[in-house]
């Protein structure tokens, strides 16, 4: 018998940025801390589910107050996987400037993306590009240090 929480799973509607996002992120870490995600962990996936939210809020819904995003999770000891979805039309993520490239320093595009492709394991952009899946792999964490 091991002592490890049970499995977490979120399922919400957010229906504005700021408190989604606070509501989110507080509930997200009480479960990984629950689950014995480390500091590290914990500030990758932060700013990854910040990111995409922000994104689905602003470029996805256009910041339209009647539209909304959904958000579902499930966190356990092994893996914490996360899927944000816009009630947008989508996009194309092959069309985001590299932030890296010189001609694209000056622009702001494209930076909340390469963070998110950074701090997660997988991500997948659904077509038609307004739903995001992202997983935290806690062994694959592990053994990249």
């Amino acid at each position: 018998m091991t002592n490890e929480a049970p499995a977490f799973r979120l399922d919400l509607t957010l229906r504005e940025l700021r408190t989604g996002l606070e509501s989110v992120q507080a509930q997200v870490a009480d479960a990984l801390e629950a689950h014995g995600y480390g500091e590290g962990a914990m500030f990758a996936m932060r700013l990854a589910l910040e990111e995409a939210i922000v994104n689905a809020f602003r470029h996805g819904n256009r910041s339209d107050p009647a539209k909304v995003v959904f958000f579902r999770c499930a966190v356990d000891g092994a893996e914490a996987a996360f899927e944000v979805e816009d009630q947008g039309p989508g996009f194309d993520p092959r069309t985001i400037p590299d932030p890296t490239e010189d001609e694209n320093i000056e622009i702001p595009s494209g930076r909340g993306v390469m963070l998110i492709k950074a701090y997660m394991t997988d991500v997948e952009f659904v077509k038609p590009g307004n739903k995001l899946r992202m997983r935290y792999a806690k062994q694959a964490a592990a053994d990249a240090s």
